[in-house]
């Protein structure tokens, strides 16, 4: 059992466990180990399948850390960055257990020939699933140069301290270089020792602390180069032909017109037609030539006017409750007050600042891909399919990039370069406009929720339906104490191309059950945060609650109303991780549209590791979360969008960003959870709650849709 008492100023635990095994971790002192060079020492734990990653030799060993004879501290992960941290945080992990400064290590990140298949950068997973393969790599190899340095000073390892990468003992001082460079060191390696106690979190002196990114001076210079910014000697670049509507094939392509223009490689294989030039602009009017005179066989398509009568009508008719018990239908019958509402949620883009890009470039039947991408493994494996090749003749590289937010899991613009360097037997470079971002990268799935729920004679929850629609199920189950449940998710039909987004289905499922949630409070007479605290059994749901509600002075504003402004709040759990935001709204009478003039949200996600970017983190869901909540929405018809750009498709802007207080609860005593996703949850419910309590009209949609007066 976990016992979530909090104490914030003084909770210590008095062990600190990962509730992963151990890894098998290896010592190897080799001068070429997967692509690091120079001899000293390399920890390597064995390789295993990563489920879809196309994970290679099962049971071997891949590198996760290596010292070399200089001194010089490398981790490797196959992680990407892409502006969240990932980068910082595992530095912080090494450094912690090898008691050296955050200056002295660097990591390298997602390199499919250097790096260990780590899996897709999503889910919230490199914190409660990476760093603890860094820190136990550490650990062991700490432990490893202590067993060297106790041969060479003759004495018990345990009578030996080290700090700042360095061993000492009785005045003498041997340093990481010395000990990689130590003959004794081969010894120690033949038996070493498996794996190396972890630090407890109270002897933590890098982790757990402020740091800034590490790579913070090159982006701010712009010396740092994003897949968008590579350049290969002899590169040509790349343009696709696209199709004029959703669905739409090819049916016939003239592609002479292009290849007579100076310089340019035209190519059809299949569906795909594309040209490559030596400039950007080359390449685009080579597409519009041969687009002129392509024959397309086009696709009936829906309009986003009738989506959600589309999902319901299209929709499995063999679903399956993802979480049932008792009996709903007896309980709804008994109920004193049933409750029945249908929530809305559009189609939403990532709209990331950089558009996806890749160059590629082909050398002695090998592929070599640089491109910005959450899954490597995963696109060296559509690559190696689209190409018919092995896996160990394609290699993913991934420069940090400029935002992905789950739209960037797939590798379109790899392939698409590589199909165009081959035929032009030079590096090309693709990169996607906005409006090709817009309109075929994939979506957040647009969800209809239905929810019908009971209350009992004494105003409390005695039953509890929910069925989502077509957006997946990630917090379908509810938080609060009900007997009777049932919850389901119901596959359909999408009309747009769909995946992964920050938090998943988790934004539709907690909008619609927080802003139901309210409605039931009304119905049984009570205050919103009485009601959930009422039916709350989950202790870090209820202090993020109690937390955020003192620091926004709910109770008093509560009493204190004003004409068009209103309050609500909203909370929720995913993956492992607590939230709960307050905030107050300004409903403009003429035109319905609403404004966010103060959120204050309380999140916990275990033990922090580095509390300013954790901060960053939950301050840039509040941000992202407030253009799903207000107006971001998708719109097409006739198998286009009517709105992919960002004239038409709003994204906020500073100016739209309210007051903002972020409250932090850090719980040593529990293991650290990604924080990257779950706080987006509670902004958009929290804003609907609001918006009924400033003009009495229930919010059910996606954005929030208000009548004009």
């Amino acid at each position: 059992m976990v016992d979530y008492a909090l104490d914030r100023e003084n909770a210590e635990p008095e062990r600190y466990e990962l509730r992963e095994p151990p890894a098998h971790i290896f010592a190897v002192n080799r001068r070429e180990f997967f692509g690091i060079a120079g001899a000293g020492l390399v920890i390597a734990a064995a390789a295993q399948q990563a489920a879809g990653q196309g994970s290679a030799r099962s049971g071997a060993l891949e590198a996760r850390l290596h010292i070399g004879e200089d001194g010089t501290i490398t981790v490797l992960s196959g992680k990407v960055e892409e502006g969240q941290g990932a980068l910082t945080e595992l530095t912080m992990a090494a450094a912690e257990e090898l008691r050296v400064p955050l200056s002295q290590v660097r990591t390298l990140l997602c390199d499919t020939d250097r790096t260990p298949s780590d899996g897709i950068t999503a889910g919230s997973r490199t914190t409660p699933g990476t760093v603890p393969g860094v820190r136990r790599a550490a650990a062991a190899a700490r432990t490893l140069l202590l067993t060297t340095a106790a041969r060479q000073f003759q004495v018990e390892a345990t009578r030996l301290e080290v700090r700042d990468g360095a061993v000492t003992h009785g005045g003498r001082r041997y340093t990481y270089a010395d000990l990689a460079r130590s003959p004794e060191l081969a010894a120690a390696y033949k038996n070493p020792p498996q794996g190396g106690a972890l630090t407890p979190v109270k002897e933590w002196r890098i982790l757990g602390k402020p740091q800034p990114r590490v790579d913070a001076r090159d982006i701010v210079t712009g010396a740092h180069r994003y897949p968008s910014d590579i350049v290969r000697p002899g590169m040509l670049y790349g343009c696709v032909l696209r199709p004029p509507s959703y669905g739409a094939t090819l049916e016939s392509v003239d592609l002479e017109a292009a290849r007579k223009m100076p310089g340019v490689i035209a190519v059809r294989d299949g569906s795909f037609a594309g040209c490559a030039a030596p400039t950007s602009f080359a390449a685009r009017k080579a597409v519009e030539a041969i687009a002129a005179g392509a024959k397309w066989k086009v696709a009936p398509h829906p309009s986003s006017d009738g989506l959600f009568e589309h999902l319901k009508k299209h929709a499995s008719r063999d679903a399956r409750p993802r979480g049932e018990r008792g009996n709903v239908e007896q309980a709804l019958a008994a109920a004193a007050r049933r409750l029945k509402a249908s929530f809305q949620v559009a189609y939403v883009q990532h709209a990331p600042m950089e558009p996806r890009a890749a160059v590629a470039e082909w050398h002695d039947g090998r592929l070599t891909v640089w491109t910005g991408t959450s899954n490597p493994f995963s696109v060296r494996q559509q690559l190696a399919e689209a190409f018919h090749i092995g896996t160990d003749r394609i290699r993913v590289i991934v420069p940090h990039f400029g935002g992905g937010f789950g739209g960037k899991h797939t590798g379109e613009a790899a392939v698409e370069a590589a199909r165009l360097a081959r035929e032009a037997g030079r590096p090309v470079k693709v990169c996607w406009t906005r409006a090709e971002e817009f309109m075929w990268a994939y979506f957040r799935p647009a969800a209809l929720i239905e929810i019908e729920a009971g209350l009992d004679a004494r105003n409390s929850l005695s039953a509890w339906e929910f069925a989502n629609y077509n957006s997946g199920t990630a917090a379908l189950g509810t938080p609060y104490r009900v007997a009777n449940v049932r919850e389901t998710f119901i596959p359909s039909d999408s009309p747009l191309r769909q995946g992964s987004y920050r938090c998943l289905a988790a934004t539709a499922n907690n909008f619609a059950r927080e802003a139901f949630m309210d409605e039931l409070a009304e119905a049984a007479g009570k205050d919103p945060l009485e009601f959930r605290l009422a039916h709350l059994d989950n202790e870090r749901i209820k202090n993020v609650l109690t937390a955020a509600a003192e620091r926004f002075g709910w109770a008093e504003r509560r009493k204190k109303r004003r004409p068009g402004v209103g309050i609500g709040l909203a909370c929720g759990t995913e993956k492992n991780s607590v939230v709960a935001a307050f905030c107050e709204v300004e409903v403009d009478r003429e035109s319905g549209t609403p404004r966010l003039l103060e959120i204050v949200e309380a999140f916990e996600c275990g033990a922090i590791l580095n509390p300013v970017n954790l901060r960053s983190q939950v301050e840039g869901c509040i941000m992202m979360g407030l253009g799903p909540a207000l107006r971001e929405e998708i719109l097409f018809r006739g198998g286009r969008l009517t709105n992919g750009r960002f004239r038409a498709y709003r994204v906020p802007r500073f100016r739209d960003l309210p007051k903002t207080e972020v409250i932090l609860l850090d719980r040593k005593d529990l293991e650290p959870a990604g924080a990257g996703e779950t706080p987006i949850i509670a902004v958009a419910p929290a804003i609907a709650n609001a918006v009924f309590d400033a003009t009495g009209t229930r919010v059910r949609s996606m954005p929030i849709r208000l009548p004009r007066r």
